[in-house]
């Protein structure tokens, strides 16, 4: 069989403080009709990124409602996730294709998971083109089917979705984050459900200010200056290189400002450290710059705190899929500047619960805006973090998977 991937539990009732008694009450009435339905997830890795995170408390919320969940993970070695990681690219937009190989590798390996994953289910749910042709391959294994897409298809290389699309457009139904991300020719019922995050885990729970403040303090923040954060990969779509540029500008009329700039790397990623040596190289040498990773032992709690004690948080992407880290950031109820792409202009009500911009000289301007207005930044903040209360959390995010389960039992 596949790997079973091993999760905690949680009590879907230490939500109801956050989100209220009706999304808890709501999500047990739907919850009623499947107790005992077995479902299973199907993802290509167990740790780092946004899919994996969202697994670790969405299931074990699916098992405390009365599901039989299990998460499973495909086989795969060097040359399967070389390809996919190529694919990955392609479907958001990169020129190159797969070759004939690389097909061939990632219809190989579909097969070998496909003959390993155990039957009678109740419902299959694949995340993501690394494990795709699972439904084409072995429809029989599961009553319901359903693939969830994490990633930003709205321009995806012609070539690449024209031999993915005969193996995804005949699950019976689909989940996209957005409607743009949705490829045309997709067949079957397409549910639009953003993804979520979990105010409990140890990135976003409640953080006192004075644990904030000591958390940074070791990081060799000033905590009685301003400071500027942007939580993110090293990437050119994430422009920290803009972030700094910016900063700079806010600099000439607060000269006491600081900037954090944190993200995760992979040991495995050479085009990241390459962007990260640049980032450091933009930085040069300015001692307000603070340019921080996880070998620097920066966790969840660290990102916490970075976040909780910032007074203006950045994400100023320049292309953006759905985008965690703004959710994240927004939830900490601090002021939140962000690029008017992708998922982001979703989560912030341009002026009224944060700031959309389209350029360096805008993000300065925004920042210096709040910088120079406190009771301004709170309204944004506060503001922010109820949008966040009400539509990006985990349970409003497992009520509609109860939903969509439920529709498709019914049509099996």
């Amino acid at each position: 069989m596949l790997q079973p991937v091993a999760v905690g539990s949680k009590s879907l009732a230490d939500y109801t403080h956050i989100v209220g008694r009706d999304l808890i009450e709501e999500i047990r009435t739907l919850a009623e009709p499947l107790q005992g339905a077995r479902v299973v997830h199907v993802s290509a890795t167990a740790f780092g990124g946004g899919v994996s995170e969202i697994l670790y408390t969405l299931v074990p919320l699916m098992k405390d409602v009365g599901l039989d969940v299990e998460w499973q993970v495909i086989y795969g070695r060097e040359e399967f996730f070389n390809a996919t990681k190529l694919m990955h690219n392609a479907l958001q937009g990169a020129p190159e294709d797969l070759d004939d190989e690389q097909w061939d590798t990632w219809r190989r390996y579909n097969e070998m998971n496909a003959r390993e994953l155990v039957d009678g289910w109740d419902v299959a749910l694949i995340h993501d083109p690394q494990p795709a042709a699972l439904h084409a391959l072995v429809p029989e294994k599961s009553r319901g089917w359903l693939w969830r897409c994490h990633i930003d298809m709205s321009s995806p290389n012609p070539d690449t979705i024209g031999k993915l699309l005969p193996y995804i457009a005949q699950y019976p139904q689909s989940v996209f984050h957005l409607e743009d991300y949705v490829p045309r020719g997709m067949g079957g019922k397409v549910n639009i459900v953003p993804p979520a995050i979990d105010p409990l885990a140890p990135k976003n729970m409640a953080l006192s200010p004075e644990d904030a403040a000591y958390v940074c303090k070791q990081f060799g923040i000033d905590v009685d200056r301003p400071l500027l954060t942007q939580v993110s990969r090293f990437d050119p779509w994430k422009d920290p290189l803009g972030v700094i540029d910016a900063y700079r500008i806010v600099k000439e009329q607060a000269p006491q400002v600081q900037l954090a700039l944190v993200g995760s790397m992979a040991s495995d990623d050479p085009e990241g450290w390459d962007f990260f040596n640049a980032t450091v190289a933009h930085a040069d040498g300015d001692p307000d710059i603070h340019i921080l990773n996880n070998f620097n032992n920066v966790g969840s709690i660290e990102v916490n705190a970075f976040q909780s004690q910032s007074d203006v948080l950045i994400q100023k992407s320049t292309r953006e899929g759905f985008g965690l880290t703004v959710t994240e950031a927004i939830w900490k109820g601090r002021p939140f500047i962000g690029g008017n792409v992708g998922g982001i202009p979703l989560q912030i009500e341009n002026g009224i619960s944060g700031y959309l911009v389209d350029s360096v000289e805008d993000c300065a301007a925004r920042a210096l805006d709040i910088l120079h207005d406190p009771a301004l930044g709170k309204a944004l903040g506060r503001r922010g973090k109820e949008h966040v209360r009400k539509h990006f959390l985990t349970p409003r995010y497992l009520r509609d998977y109860l939903r969509i389960f439920t529709e498709l039992l019914e049509d099996a």
